[in-house]
């Protein structure tokens, strides 16, 4: 009896037991992908796991239906790495499996219908729509249920279907299809009749009068004598001016061959740069003490302030595990980043750098995924944010997470909700690799396991080429209100610097952390404010598009004229957002061009490229957006930043907002000054005297560290307590209290810690589902590892009560 153990790509805890013949059996190995029967009559793409011999006891084990892959394309230490991952973050192996890799190698059945063949149907027999999908299928062999759909032009299409399959009309068929397909380029050669010198001379008197032709064949031979390399059908026709008609005449007519060659879709041809990369005394003295760390630590924090030149750093550890064959993983916490670094390490490294994330589409994936297995010099370098930490990696050396406080790195939905920084720690270890954290602003976290000893330290306080921090000047928009010192939300001293920077032809950053016009529209006369239907939050107000908008389930509608409780029609929108800033600095100053860096504008593949390239190239005077900004991006020309309003940050109802908007605050200050002259930073604020700001103002990051680890060890949070949010959702406002009642009363029953709720969240309500939260914080010396089965199993023992198996629980360790 031959077995192999399966995971499928759905939420489910379990593996599956199906069996194979003899032949199979033998052929087969760990992390191959096979079509599996599951349920009814639907098909899966499987993980192969374990190949074993033990027949399942609960279930007759089914036939598997064929194997996909000739070798594995996972490794076993990923397999290990992704069962640590479905253990430590609570979740299903199935959604880590169908989370980690690319979806156009997890294919699933579409249903395919076909109409029997030589068969006599009487069609008045047929109602209208059995007519319409018999008509269609006389057209095309086969449609699919979504072609059915839109012939119809309804949902509801199965009973149809089903009236024609009784009548023995149709047949449904599972298929499985494979979505990859490898990208094709057309080249031409000359025919071989025409390569000796007789040749040519018969084929110029062909082309006699032919003028067209005769032009392309002579561009052929000029692009031949200069470029060695085959010639694309693409750059001929560009060269000559000339169609693909002519070509395509000619190809006919046998004067010229066209073949295809398979080519990757990303191909970044770099010249890597010889001469070394000088590091400053500063730099190369944290590169010392970094590889100094490394001979008796995994893991490394490089603490280095904004503009510290770690880049640089990076660079030259990445030389050094290069020259020993080994792979290196570069994490970012943002896309936006990607795009620098990748010219920057290109120009290092040339071809020796693969990109992974998620704005590349499914068959780029592929490519990169397949390129990291076979460990091919392409991908000898895999830059990516958090989901290239899945990729199979042959031989990995040296992971570094930049950035490494961003929230960005945590996964917060769908499952499996891991947090980059953590996972990366553990796939290290898992290979013997080496991990270096680096940033301006560390996690609480992060430091806290630095200054004790767990991790390697290595600190830079003065910037590369020493160039002087900005200076960081406070605004008081209390005051400033007061004496009517504001325009719109810019305040004198404000306008005053943008005027003056503009004026030397330098660029401008601001950050309003907030997207769209306004959150609030709200109505003078009776105070009523237009909330979204489904969730328990105001829309916000969109100018550009007239509309207001929901930023949660994304429900739109058009911007009222008049009040919708008392038809009033002086309303008024409070609160601003980057739309409005730039709204009103194309009033303030006309003469300046403003971009925006927002979700709203970075929508497309190239969204980031293109804003980024803009503002690179001086296209673009002033620069608004939100967090994006705030990121290690590098603009040589920026010596003024300007916070439109600290205090939105500030008063977050989280226990780390203040160490967030220190980190936050310090980034964006750190975009400014970055070349010769010294930058400035204006922080508009209603409350100048706040700690947090003050921290900023001074730079003094252990003074915020201190502050904010008292705070932490009286209230129990992290880095001393572990923390283990569980979020309930339900439809039913009733129910949904009930159950997490029920569940909080279990959960503090059976542990000896703090279990705090069940709280109602800021946000109560979205897309029309109700929400509580629970809250377990663990102390550092409980074992974590029982605590988690105990909850695992109040969980279970919660779903199988009937009246509470309608509400939705997600479980999120390490929520922050």
């Amino acid at each position: 009896m031959y077995f192999v153990e399966v995971v499928l790509p759905l939420s489910l805890a379990k593996t599956f037991t199906y069996s194979v013949s003899e032949a199979e059996f033998l052929f087969m190995k760990k992390g191959m992908r096979v079509a599996v029967p599951f349920g009814k009559s639907k098909i899966y793409t499987a993980l192969v796991i374990e190949i074993h011999n033990n027949k399942p006891t609960l279930y007759d084990a089914k036939e598997i239906h064929q194997i996909l892959d000739e070798s594995p394309i996972v490794t076993e230490s990923q397999i290990n790495h992704w069962l640590w991952i479905a253990d430590y973050y609570m979740c299903a192996i199935g959604d880590v499996y169908r989370g980690a890799m690319p979806s156009a190698l997890l294919l699933e059945s579409e249903t395919i219908i076909t109409k029997l063949n030589d068969l006599f149907v009487d069609e008045s027999l047929l109602s209208d729509d059995e007519f319409l999908v018999y008509e269609a299928l006389q057209q095309q062999s086969s449609l699919k249920v979504q072609d059915i759909i839109a012939i119809l032009n309804r949902n509801n299409i199965f009973p149809v279907i089903q009236k024609l399959v009784d009548k023995n009309i149709l047949v449904l068929q599972e298929e499985v299809q494979e979505t990859y397909k490898p990208k094709l380029v057309r080249y031409v050669r000359l025919h071989t009749k025409y390569d000796t010198n007789d040749g040519l001379k018969e084929l110029l008197d062909i082309l006699k009068s032919a003028n067209k032709q005769k032009e392309i064949v002579l561009n052929y031979f000029q692009l031949s004598a200069t470029e060695k390399k085959p010639i694309t059908v693409k750059k001929l026709i560009e060269a000559a001016n000339s169609s693909a008609a002519i070509v395509k005449v000619l190809i006919e007519k046998e004067i010229f061959e066209e073949y295809f060659l398979q080519e990757d879709r990303i191909n970044f041809a770099g010249n890597s740069r010889e001469g070394e990369l000088l590091l400053s005394t500063a730099q190369q003295k944290a590169f010392d003490s970094i590889k100094e760390n490394f001979e008796h630590k995994a893991v490394c924090l490089l603490h280095g302030i904004t503009s510290s030149g770690k880049t640089e750093i990076y660079i030259k550890l990445i030389e050094e595990y290069l020259a020993t064959g080994k792979q290196v993983l570069y994490l970012l916490p943002e896309i936006a980043l990607t795009t620098q670094l990748v010219s920057r390490l290109r120009a290092h490294f040339g071809n020796k750098v693969a990109v992974f994330h998620s704005k590349y589409n499914n068959n780029e994936r592929v490519e990169v995924w397949n390129q990291v297995l076979r460990n091919a010099d392409k991908a000898q370098i895999v830059i990516g944010a958090r989901s290239a930490l899945f990729l199979p990696f042959y031989d990995l050396g040296f992971i570094i997470i930049d950035e490494e406080h961003e929230q960005t790195f945590k996964q917060s939905d769908p499952a499996p909700r891991y947090h980059a920084r953590d996972a990366a720690v553990v796939l290290a270890n898992g290979h013997q690799a080496k991990v270096l954290l680096g940033s301006a602003t560390p996690s609480i976290e992060t430091y806290f396991n630095a200054t004790s000893d767990k991790y390697g330290f290595v600190e830079i306080s003065e910037r590369f080429g020493s160039v002087s921090l900005p200076e960081i000047v406070l605004v008081d928009l209390k005051d400033k209100y007061f004496r009517k010192k504001m325009n719109g939300h810019f305040s004198d001293v404000l306008i005053e610097e943008i005027t003056t920077a503009l004026s030397l032809g330098e660029q401008v950053i601001l950050f309003q952390n907030r997207r769209g016009y306004s959150p609030i529209i709200e109505c003078i006369t009776c105070g009523h404010v237009p909330h979204c239907q489904q969730c328990d939050v105001s829309l916000t107000y969109h100018k550009h598009k007239n509309q207001l908008r929901c930023h949660y389930c994304g429900y739109s509608m058009a911007n009222p004229t008049r009040c919708h409780a008392c038809s009033s029609i002086d309303l008024t929108t409070k609160g601003f957002g980057t739309e409005q800033i730039e709204q009103e600095l194309m009033t303030i100053f006309p003469g300046a061009k403003t971009g925006r860096m927002d979700q709203d504008t970075t929508r497309g593949k190239f969204g980031f490229e293109k804003i980024i390239d803009s503002f690179k190239n001086r296209e673009v005077d002033i620069l608004v957006g939100t967090q994006m900004l705030a990121k290690g991006l590098d603009f040589d020309n920026v010596n003024l930043v300007g916070i439109m309003n600290a205090d939105n940050m500030l008063y977050h109802p989280d226990f780390r907002a203040f160490e967030r908007s220190f980190q936050m605050m310090t980034q964006v200050a750190g975009r400014s000054g970055r070349s010769e002259k010294k930058g400035k930073v204006i922080i508009q604020t209603y409350n100048p005297n706040h700690n947090t700001i003050q921290q900023v103002t001074h730079t003094d990051y252990v003074g915020m560290y201190k502050e904010q680890l008292y705070d932490r060890q009286i209230y129990k949070y992290p880095p001393y307590f572990r923390i283990i949010k569980l979020t309930l959702k339900q439809r039913d406002f009733d129910k949904l209290k009930e159950g997490a009642m029920w569940l909080y009363q279990v959960l503090s029953q059976n542990l000896v810690m703090p279990v705090l709720g069940p709280e109602e969240p800021v946000i109560s309500r979205i897309r029309n589902e109700y929400i509580r939260t629970i809250i377990i914080k663990i102390p550092q010396q409980t074992s974590i590892g029982n605590t988690k089965k105990t909850i695992q199993k109040i969980l279970n023992s919660f779903e199988a009560v009937a009246q509470y198996r309608a509400i939705k629980v997600t479980t999120n360790v390490d929520f922050y």
